[in-house]
């Protein structure tokens, strides 16, 4: 208190000092006097009113809590009021068992009084419903047909409430109603019956049809609260579920099939024209039905039945097995070329499937085949057996040829660009277009079935012809000085490809009216990408093969202490590539880039197979220095054989590792390391653990630190184009141990 009374009076010294500054102020000392004490009233006025208003509110709140512990004690006075009297109406409740008992006896009763009546009368109505279903009124025969269930229903669930282990009380009640069960199926019979001539009964009578769908709609919605009721009290009525929609589709779908089959009237033996004949009756029927199925049997059915389009697919589906059937038969060659040209043309042209009042209701490109493909094929190889026998045994002659050649002493010959070849792809093509010209004088559709056969043929022989590269390849690597040209052979193996794919595209262009791919197309050219890929996959593994012992000298004593590997293997790849200029785009390009990635990853491989260990600061940075110059060599070399492509990607992963080697301040490993992999998202934890372990000089503790923090942030590297790391594999301690021993060896 005396603290603040000396810092008011220092406060008000201060205001006054401030005030009385010259000497004509001191007139006006009574005006301020009078202008403070207005102040001071001021400021006493509001701070009396400020605590005038806190007692207020303390006051009010006592009030309040007052109230409150009244309302309280007046609460748990009631509560306790409240559970004396519950106390006190136990025994009365336990007392009150007898009357719910009494009042569930009753409501048994009372559903067995208000049944007594249906009940005296069952053999009553099951006559009437069985006079009812003999004269076909269905609806009326259903309809107390549903009350005779509901009553035998009704009655075994009260039974089945009241005990369901009674089995005589229940077994009672079902024979007594055991005719129900009789009429049930006498009237699915007859329903059935009006499923089957459903054709014929929606142009007749089509409010049969009608009435039909109604009863099987009833009971679906019975089945399902019968279901309902059951997960509810696991009671189900005998004979439930019926699920006669189910087995209305069966019967249409039989009906359909019945239809389909029974067309055939005459056979080979008394008509030759029989197929044809047979074909265009199905035609007709098939055509006529749907067209009554869309204008007048749709109207019969619930809209979610999807009517047409179910009646659609049953016509396809039997008549496909019809076709399939017939295609299995012994036919002759005629009649493989009428059901061919019915199924390929017919079936979806605006005759049948394709017709305009069909047409607007599906879309027959969804149509599935009516014959496999390879039906369709076998009937096509029956057909064409003379033919497809000579064009195998032309194809295995000429490869026979070529395969002669492969082994000659002289190089293959080169074509107008000077790039290497053989004469198969010319013999082949030269047959191909002889049959293809017959063909054509035949007819339009004969040629484009020998078109296709050819090129069938084509993919079988060019899988051949790939199984005999593979065994050029190994019959070369048994023996590398034989064939003597065995490089510039297998490039000419591979630009037969190129040659392949422009043949085949200008035999179609001539030969083909459609621009529409064959099912052969995508297989051929898979194979001969393939052929072609493989083929310069054989050449790498040549080159590789010569730089297999420089390659076991990179990242070793020797390579550190001084070693020419690296200008050996740029000059070994470049006097391959020499050759290799004789192969035709894209697969040279494809080469090279594939070279490229190999000489890295192989490279790549040597550091983390951990040849070397760095034991000092000078070392690593020695080591780093030649890195970052056998890189430089690399990206020399490529550019070089790529035409000024980009190589920075690939060899600089190889710069990259050097910067982790060549860092001399272990505090920023983890730094470095962040940014390889952030360059390098494929990269793994293993390679990070090799790494560090040729750098020789990272803790434990620090290897750990810096796993754990890179996993927490690992990038991603889902939509990388050219994954280094990926393939490469860091080696087992036995692996490590067979790599320190070739180390050893070539000190």
């Amino acid at each position: 208190m005396e603290e603040t009374n000396r810092e008011a009076v220092a406060t008000a010294v201060q205001r006054v000092a401030g005030m009385l500054q010259r000497s004509d102020q001191l007139d006006k000392v009574e005006q301020y006097r009078r202008r403070e004490a207005r102040k001071k009233a001021s400021v006493e006025a509001r701070l009396k009113a400020a605590i005038q208003s806190q007692l207020d509110g303390v006051r009010t709140g006592l009030t309040q809590l007052h109230n409150a512990l009244v309302d309280v004690k007046d609460i748990q006075s009631s509560l306790a009021d409240v559970s004396k009297d519950w106390r006190q109406s136990i025994n009365t409740i336990e007392n009150l068992k007898d009357v719910k008992d009494a009042v569930v006896q009753h409501s048994q009763l009372a559903s067995a009084v208000e049944n007594l009546k249906n009940i005296f009368s069952v053999p009553e109505i099951v006559n009437e419903t069985q006079q009812l279903i003999q004269e076909a009124e269905l609806l009326q025969a259903h309809r107390k047909l549903m009350d005779l269930e509901c009553s035998r229903d009704d009655l075994m669930y009260e039974q089945y409430r009241m005990d369901s282990k009674n089995t005589s009380d229940m077994n009672l009640i079902r024979i007594y109603f055991e005719d129900v069960q009789g009429l049930s199926d006498e009237l699915a019979k007859q329903l059935w019956m009006v499923l089957q001539r459903a054709m014929v009964t929606v142009r007749r009578d089509p409010t049969m049809l009608v009435s039909v769908v109604r009863i099987i709609e009833r009971e679906e919605k019975v089945d399902r609260r019968m279901l309902d009721r059951k997960k509810q009290t696991g009671f189900i009525p005998p004979g439930r579920p019926k699920q006669w929609r189910d087995r209305m589709f069966q019967v249409l779908e039989g009906t359909v099939s019945t239809r389909i089959e029974g067309t055939q009237t005459e056979t080979r033996d008394n008509n030759k024209m029989w197929l044809v004949r047979l074909l265009e009756i199905t035609r007709k029927y098939v055509l006529d039905d749907l067209i009554i199925v869309k204008n007048l049997m749709v109207q019969c059915f619930p809209p979610h039945y999807d009517t047409f389009h179910r009646f659609f697919s049953l016509y396809h589906d039997a008549v496909s097995a019809r076709v399939l059937e017939l295609s299995s038969e012994d036919l002759e060659a005629n009649e493989i070329v009428s059901l061919l040209t019915w199924v390929l043309n017919t079936y979806k042209s605006v005759e049948m499937m394709g017709h305009p009042e069909l047409r607007s209701e599906c879309d027959i490109n969804q149509l599935a085949p009516l014959l496999p493909p390879d039906v369709v094929e076998e009937l096509l190889s029956k057909y064409v057996q003379t033919f497809t026998s000579n064009i195998t045994g032309w194809l295995r002659k000429a490869l026979e040829t070529d395969k002669k050649d492969w082994q000659k002493d002289t190089e293959p010959e080169a074509d107008q660009d000077g790039y290497y070849q053989t004469t198969l792809p010319a013999i082949v093509f030269q047959m191909f277009e002889q049959n293809l010209q017959v063909a054509a004088q035949i007819n339009e559709s004969f040629k484009e079935q020998v078109l296709k056969l050819c090129l069938k043929q084509m993919n079988t022989f060019l899988i051949r012809y790939r199984e005999e590269a593979m065994a050029y390849k190994e019959e070369h690597l048994r023996d590398r000085q034989l064939p003597q040209c065995y490089v510039q052979y297998m490039i000419g193996i591979i630009n037969n490809c190129q040659t392949f794919k422009e043949s085949i595209n200008s035999l179609k262009r001539k030969y083909s009216q459609s621009s529409e791919p064959t099912v052969s197309d995508a297989a051929i050219e898979k194979t001969l990408n393939e052929v072609a890929k493989e083929g310069c996959q054989f050449l790498l593994d040549e080159v590789f093969l010569d730089l297999e012992h420089h390659l076991n000298e990179l990242l070793t004593r020797k390579w550190l202490t001084g070693s020419h590997a690296v200008d050996t293997i740029c000059v070994t790849v470049e006097d391959y590539f020499n050759d290799f200029n004789k192969i035709k785009k894209p697969f040279n390009q494809e080469m090279t880039s594939e070279a490229h990635r190999r000489v890295v990853v192989e490279y790549i491989k040597a550091v983390m197979q951990k040849r070397i260990t760095f034991k000092n600061a000078d070392e690593r940075r020695e080591g780093a220095d030649r890195m970052i110059k056998e890189a430089e060599q690399f990206k020399f070399l490529f550019r070089k054989l790529a035409a000024g492509e980009d190589a920075d990607h690939l060899c600089g992963a190889i710069s990259a590792i050097a910067e982790v080697f060549k860092l001399t301040d272990p505090t920023l490993l983890y730094l470095e390391v962040s940014t390889l992999v952030s360059k390098y998202p494929d990269i793994r934890e293993e390679h990070i653990l090799a790494l560090l372990a040729v750098r020789g000089d990272a803790s434990r503790e620090m290897r750990q630190m810096i796993i754990e923090t890179l996993s927490q942030n690992k990038p991603s590297y889902a939509g990388i184009t050219q994954p280094i790391f990926k393939e490469i594999t860091v080696p087992t301690m036995s692996m490590t141990m067979t790599s320190m021993a070739t180390a050893k060896l070539l000190k």
